[in-house]
């Protein structure tokens, strides 16, 4: 017989503002620890030296992370030109440093715009992507680098906000997938002198912004009620999805896992309510047929 899990079925997604020097899953379970929620995870992971914004979803909400995970992201990003580092950051060991050259605004705004857009990125030997089923930061412990397939990647924005002492301060508005390690050690290259992350903090993560976020310490000093009231509903990024209301017979039905036909002049992905309960998403079809395709159970 499995173990009755002790905690409590939480549902809901929760904007943390991750603070430096603490891995993403150590985040995570602290803030686990003080709702006391059976199930948790995070949406896209943050390095230690990284801060910012961190969606934790709880309950059926981590049901909508792995969606989450394809949204646009925005940073800012401090790069350290001129230094080298085997991770891409200040964490890592400094394998070469070079001088600056003077460089102008003209220069570093023309710099920028070559990497504004679609371009091609190889992403770090440091990072969670696997090779032959071994994470490839787990073979540069060992000393082994392998040949990374560059991956088509899109820099909507990379704005300028400050050159002073060689450091470079940016901000950076880009697609899922983007390693801002990369583009640090990129435009270190695009100089000819090297560069690394030393500060980076992420701003925005979808339609959500850090803003919106709490610390730590804030969600450590709130009552278990105070705590709930920062939850924001399961199906809040879902908003772009259109919507529909099913009757109690349909709503049944689509809960038994049937297809249910449906007057509706949307097609593909929707969000589907009973009595203003969201029961997930569904799919309509050409023929008029609305199928199931991810329920969720928030009555628990």
């Amino acid at each position: 017989m499995s173990k009755r899990k002790s905690g409590l079925n939480v549902h809901g997604i929760l904007l943390l503002d991750k603070r430096l020097g603490v891995s993403s899953n150590k985040a995570l379970q602290e803030v686990r620890r003080l709702f006391n929620a059976n199930k948790a995870g995070h949406t896209g992971s943050l390095d230690p030296l990284a801060t910012g914004l961190l969606p934790l979803c709880f309950g059926e909400a981590t049901k909508v992370s792995g969606m989450m995970l394809d949204d646009d992201k925005r940073y800012a990003v401090t790069i350290q030109l001129g230094v080298m580092t085997d991770t891409g950051d200040a964490e890592g060991v400094v394998l070469e440093t070079k001088p600056v050259p003077e460089l102008s605004l003209e220069q570093i705004h023309t710099c920028l715009q070559h990497f504004t857009g679609a371009i091609e990125q190889v992403p770090p030997m440091y990072s969670a992507l696997k090779h032959n089923g071994k994470k490839l930061y787990e073979l540069a412990r060992e000393g082994i680098t392998i040949d990374r397939k560059a991956r088509h990647i899109t820099l909507y924005e990379l704005k300028l906000v400050e050159f002073a002492n060689d450091q470079l301060s940016l901000e950076v508005f880009c697609s899922k997938g983007t390693y801002i390690r990369s583009l640090a050690e990129d435009i270190g290259h695009y100089f000819d002198c090297g560069g690394t992350v030393t500060v980076l903090r992420r701003l925005q993560a979808g339609q959500f912004q850090l803003t919106d976020a709490h610390t730590i310490e804030q969600l450590t000093a709130m009552t278990a009620e105070e705590l709930n009231t920062c939850l924001m509903a399961v199906d809040e990024p879902l908003q772009t999805i259109p919507a529909v209301q099913l009757s109690n017979e349909q709503a049944t039905a689509i809960q038994y896992g049937q297809t249910i036909s449906f007057d509706s002049s949307h097609l593909g992905s929707v969000r589907i309510y009973h009595n203003g309960l969201f029961l997930g998403l569904g799919e309509m079809a050409l023929n008029g047929k609305l199928a199931p395709k991810k329920l969720f159970n928030l009555t628990d």
